[in-house]
């Protein structure tokens, strides 16, 4: 248990920052969800359409260090690249 002010403040700290990274994740799934299920349903307007408002969401994450670099690089190519074959 912490008991010195500083080790107080850093648990506030860090509870504060989990929650925020929590939303950011969950609002970062929730975009590749709806260009996943766009390709699913073979739709390539909708699919383009989820994919351009994804990939700044995800560029965010790594901004935010939620994300690692190369995760966020791999996911956009992946789902470019099932786009581009529908």
């Amino acid at each position: 248990m912490a008991n010195s002010p500083q080790a107080k403040k850093r648990v506030r700290q860090a509870a504060k920052r989990t929650l925020r990274n929590k939303s950011r994740i969950s609002r970062i799934r929730t975009m590749v969800r709806a260009v996943e299920e766009a390709i699913g349903a073979g739709d390539k307007d909708a699919a383009q359409a989820a994919f351009k408002s994804a990939m700044p969401e995800l560029h965010r994450g790594v901004s935010k260090g939620v994300l690692h670099r190369n995760t966020a690089a791999r996911k956009l190519s992946r789902m470019n690249a099932r786009i581009r074959a529908l």
